[in-house]
């Protein structure tokens, strides 16, 4: 059980909530309690947002791409330094990095993470004798953490748009449609022995990285479960994409797939007005990682075309140059700030922009990700966090203005409990497990770095 002076449940707010759970699920919801021995009392309960996003081992190279060479840096010379990094990392890395990455993320109250997980082969591209270690070892990861994982294996066949052949970079990434299909089936085996409320989708990388044909055939042979995809980071993508297929990347994909809500558009950043709106009326989400795309110079969103058109959209931490759950929210809005020259943008009509976001994206994270959350409710997994309304940046603001003090003044130093799907990992605002699996991130990144 337990008791938290305040919630916000799907309702609405409440006070003096007690909650019960069973096998990971939100059993009961009752208000104006009274608190009962061995409850775990906290001051403020939230729905926890899911991290709809990430590539776990780009998290060991944060702030080593700050350094500006000559000519013009880019999301493509960026690419070029992750590629010649992921040349030194070994599954032992690989998991040791992904368990802290999946802790900072809990810290920050994420209770689920979408991993788009396409480093998949030994440096050089020569399979391991079992073709989905490095997913056991993202499987592992989630084991230790005790994080809720929707494991997205990525098929990336083609270098570039066009079926440009792969780069000795993107070796360890490659697959046929064939040998991805074998890859999923043994990525479910690893994500078996996991809770029930983490499985395995699929994840066409882009369309720059697969062709119309190789997508129709790894979509009918993966026909359930959440589809997450690139969709239009960066101005050359979209152009060398209509190039080559006669569309723009969100266009093509929405007259040529069946695009619904089941779906997940990673940095539908390039889109027209037509595109935002045809989107969001697909029902699919998009998948917004406004840190990530700041620090890569992708470009703002369209925000409040997208809303006004009812549009769902959910949060990733993707490239984890910093992972702060907060910072991707204030980001998202100050984002389209600047970009319009006026204030509190990401709400349709009036209200508070901190609900409008942060509600927003645990419904939608929640959604992208194939999971039974985004809110308090009976029959939902539960997928908590608890903030401390006390805190200095936060103690002066009536209820209505918490999530609003929660995403533009506070940071994630106001969590200090998450649970996923029922796991209580994150007490008094630390992972129950921080110093063994930040000993052994140390010890990887030692290994990494003398490699270098």
């Amino acid at each position: 059980m337990i008791f938290a002076r305040q919630a916000k449940l799907s309702t609405g707010w409440a006070s003096n909530v007690r909650l019960d759970m069973a096998h990971g699920r939100v059993v009961g919801v009752d208000a104006n309690q009274q608190a009962k021995v061995g409850d775990t009392t906290v001051d403020t309960l939230l729905p926890a947002l899911a991290n709809l996003h990430s590539h776990s081992f780009q998290r060991a190279m944060a702030g080593m791409t700050e350094y500006r060479m000559a000519g013009k840096d880019s999301f493509w010379t960026w690419r070029d330094l992750m590629y010649r990094f992921t040349a030194h990392l070994t599954p032992e890395h690989v998991e040791a990095i992904a368990a802290f990455v999946f802790l900072e993320m809990q810290e920050a109250g994420y209770a689920s993470v979408g991993e788009f997980h396409y480093l998949h082969h030994q440096p050089g591209g020569m399979p391991y004798d079992d073709l989905g270690e490095l997913s056991a070892r993202i499987a592992s990861a989630a084991a230790t953490t005790g994080i809720g994982l929707t494991h997205l294996p990525v098929l990336y066949t083609y270098g570039g748009a066009g079926q440009a052949a792969l780069t000795a970079g993107q070796a360890r990434f490659g697959n046929s449609v064939d040998r991805f299909n074998e890859l999923v089936a043994q990525a479910r085996g690893a994500i078996a022995g996991l809770p029930e409320d983490c499985h395995v989708g699929i994840a066409p990388h882009s369309l720059r990285a697969t062709s119309p044909d190789d997508l129709k055939a790894v979509l009918a042979a993966h026909d359930v479960g959440p589809v997450h995809i690139h969709i239009a980071e960066q101005p050359q993508e979209v152009a060398d994409i209509q190039t080559v297929l006669g569309a723009r990347p969100v266009e093509w994909l929405l007259a040529n797939a069946h695009v619904d809500a089941d779906w997940c558009l990673i940095h539908a950043t390039h889109m027209t007005e037509a595109e935002t709106v045809n989107l969001a009326s697909s029902g699919a989400v998009a998948g917004l990682c406004p840190i990530t795309e700041a620090n890569l110079g992708d470009g703002p969103f369209n925000g409040p075309a997208y809303l006004n058109a009812g549009g769902v959209f959910g949060m990733g931490s993707d490239s984890n140059v910093l992972i702060s759950l907060t910072e991707e929210l204030r980001t998202l809005e100050y984002s389209q700030r600047l970009r319009d020259i006026a204030r509190n943008v990401m709400v349709v009509g009036e209200g508070s922009v901190g609900d409008t976001l942060y509600t927003g994206a645990a419904k939608g994270g929640a959604r992208a990700l194939g999971r039974g959350a985004g809110d308090i409710s009976v029959g939902a997994w539960a997928d908590l966090v608890a903030i401390d309304s006390t805190a200095p940046a936060l103690f002066t603001l009536k209820r209505d203005q918490l999530l609003d003090g929660l995403v533009f003044a506070a940071n994630d130093e106001v969590v200090t409990d998450v649970w996923s799907a029922g796991r209580h990992a994150v007490k008094q605002g630390r992972h129950i497990h921080r110093d063994a699996i930040t000993a052994a991130y140390r010890s990887a990144m030692h290994s990494v770095m003398a490699l270098l």
